[in-house]
């Protein structure tokens, strides 16, 4: 899914360090991790983690895996390296909505949730992500709706007798749209299994990140990094500190909900120096 996103998004990166910023002096109890795809995928297992501890994260969030030898693999070598496998990100969402009006592709997206969350069983993690809809021109906003939260209650059972969250991700995908709107989709579901995967970026272009960390609150899971920046040309997503995003208030906002979770960066994918630094990003940025 991360490369669909990448695509979605047509994402980019800017390479200058980050500048400075006056932050609270309390640090925040918050676990830094990053998407498994930002370390280069030629290396073994073993490698890749070991790579994600020497930078200085603690946890990761995996893409869903259907090779059960190969997630086992996974599970092996993260525990080797001390890092934890945080959560998931369900890969199908994109190709095959819950929103669709084809049953085909429902059950093909369902089929690719119930295999995230049985990774996420395997590995220990805690969350699933999930994009639940994705409105357009064969998709209404209130289809998307009914039609993905009719679906999304078919994996409750599962996601309970697992004891794995499904976090409902905002992005750019034409639902969700307000802070409030998330708010309610999520609350509409009356279940402490269903909660709000956040992520930072997505929300710059049309709203401010550090009000949506306070309506959603205590609704929040999981966190993705990103920072977004208008250009003249438009826009581009740019590493973390280089961009929009106010993160002096963004890291004021996530104290006031005394947030508590892991915060995943989600970048391009990079060599060891780079993942230092975007480590130490998100140390001068976030976490005090």
């Amino acid at each position: 899914m991360l490369m669909t996103r990448r695509d979605f998004l047509q994402s980019s990166l800017a390479a200058a360090g980050a500048a400075g910023l006056p932050l609270p002096k309390a640090p925040l109890a918050i676990k830094k991790g990053l998407v498994f795809d930002m370390v280069p995928g030629n290396l073994p297992y073993a490698d890749r983690f070991k790579l994600v501890r020497d930078a200085g994260f603690q946890v990761v969030q995996a893409l869903t895996e259907p090779d059960q030898r190969k997630a086992e693999d996974m599970k092996t070598a993260a525990d080797a390296a001390t890092i934890r496998i945080d959560s998931v990100m369900n890969v199908d969402h994109w190709r095959y909505p819950l929103s669709s009006s084809d049953p085909t592709v429902v059950e093909k997206s369902l089929s690719g949730m119930r295999t995230s969350l049985q990774n996420a069983k395997l590995w220990g993690a805690d969350a699933v992500l999930l994009v639940p809809a994705v409105v357009n021109p064969q998709t209404s906003y209130r289809d998307a709706w009914t039609r993905s939260q009719a679906q999304v209650r078919k994996l409750l059972p599962l996601a309970e007798q697992l004891k794995v969250v499904i976090a409902i991700e905002e992005v750019w995908n034409r639902f969700l749209l307000s802070p409030l709107e998330m708010a309610q989709y999520i609350g509409e579901f009356h279940s402490p299994w269903i909660r709000a995967w956040f992520d930072v970026g997505n929300v710059v272009l049309y709203g401010y990140p550090q009000d949506w960390i306070r309506t959603l609150g205590k609704a929040i899971v999981k966190v993705h990094l990103k920072d977004f920046k208008r250009t003249e040309n438009g826009y581009a997503w740019v590493n973390l500190g280089d961009g929009d995003v106010d993160w002096p208030a963004v890291r004021q906002a996530f104290a006031d909900i005394g947030y508590d979770g892991s915060v995943i960066a989600e970048l391009e994918q990079g060599d060891e120096q780079y993942l230092r630094d975007v480590s130490r990003r998100i140390d001068r940025l976030l976490l005090g």
